[in-house]
């Protein structure tokens, strides 16, 4: 069982890597390789020690001959150019996005017309397939079944990667699936340029001590999962099996991820009772109309039955996914969350 991870040294590369190399196993069958392609990997990395891991370093378009030098059965392509730079470079966003996408789907391809095994590739999609076009409004609650209009090149690209995927498992090149991933909040680390990015940074580093600015009006709602969430719904849509009945991918529709409905308002509030008056007042308010235009798009409601049908379910609430981040990454939160989180203070 040899299993490729595209973007494997970014952060939901770094958290599907260490769920598998917890277990060392998929459906049940022993791993014999897990292969991590990006173009940079962190000096010292603990997955990069593993003697279960191979490593394949560079663009990943230029590296498909090493990433199907053995065969492949199991492919999870996360690597991908994000929102915002993608609307700031459009050529960055189709090469990244789209050209090698096409390039490791025809990859896959030559693998099983030369009869390798068929691979199953998990395509990490997104939200931001979805916006409001003036003319086609969206619906107050989105499914799979409501027709992406996205407002963005980001967007855009997925969508068409989305399609790419579906073709190619129509016709027996590979078996697709496609997980549309809600903005993941709270992320550890330094902040990144994803246009939703801010939704992690007015928690993150307030609990850490630094100042935040929030880009849009706090009114504004927002579809969020947990690192947690998501990284369990991505392995459960590559381990899941076709067919009809429950707990089997039916159709060839996306999986739009569990998603919890949440103002930004409602955040600074979670953050507030959780953190304290001081660590929510490092959160600035300065509208940035570029972001507001690109997040604003987004649904924030989901049908999340076909999600659910699959055993997922979204975060209950806004306070859990912030005492999941306090919980999972102690070293980087400054703040006094003792009270809130029902431990004793120690006091002075």
């Amino acid at each position: 069982m040899r299993i490729v991870i595209t973007g494997g040294f970014g952060f939901l590369g770094r958290q599907v890597t260490s769920t598998l190399l917890g277990t060392r196993t998929y459906r049940g069958a022993p791993i014999d390789r897990l292969v991590l392609a990006d173009r940079f990997v962190p000096p010292g990395s603990p997955e990069a020690a593993d003697p279960l891991v191979e490593i394949v370093r560079g663009d990943l378009i230029d590296r498909l001959d090493e990433v199907f030098a053995e065969p492949v059965d199991v492919l999870i392509h996360l690597a991908a150019a994000v929102s915002a730079e993608c609307e700031a470079d459009f050529d960055l966003g189709m090469s990244a996005n789209l050209d090698t996408t096409r390039a490791l789907l025809e990859a896959a391809r030559a693998q099983s017309a030369a009869g390798g095994p068929t691979p199953r590739l998990v395509f990490s999609s997104s939200v931001a397939v979805y916006g409001a076009d003036p003319a086609l409004p969206l619906p107050p609650v989105v499914s799979e079944s409501t027709l992406p209009t996205p407002r963005s090149s980001y967007g855009i690209q997925k969508l068409v990667c989305e399609q790419l995927v579906a073709d190619y498992t129509r016709r027996g090149f590979v078996d697709g699936r496609v997980a549309r991933l809600m903005t993941v909040s709270v992320r550890p680390g330094k902040p990144n340029a994803a246009a939703s990015g801010f939704l992690s940074g007015i928690i993150r580093e307030p609990l850490a001590g630094l100042p935040a600015v929030c880009p849009v009006d706090p009114a504004l709602r927002v579809a969020l999962a947990s690192p947690r969430r998501t990284v369990e719904a991505i392995l459960r849509i590559a381990e899941v099996e076709r067919g009809t009945g429950k707990g089997r991918l039916h159709g060839g529709l996306p999986v739009n991820l569990p998603a919890l409905t949440v103002s930004v308002a409602e955040m600074l509030a979670t953050l507030r009772r959780v953190a304290g008056d001081a660590v929510a007042d490092l959160v600035a308010i300065a509208p940035d109309p570029d972001v507001e235009a690109i997040v604003g798009s987004w649904p924030s409601v989901f049908d999340n039955t076909r999600a659910a049908a699959l055993g997922l379910e979204p975060n209950p609430s806004f306070e859990s996914v912030v005492r999941d981040y306090i919980g999972d990454h102690p070293d980087a939160v400054v703040a006094d969350t003792s009270l809130a989180a029902g431990r004793p203070n120690p006091g002075p």
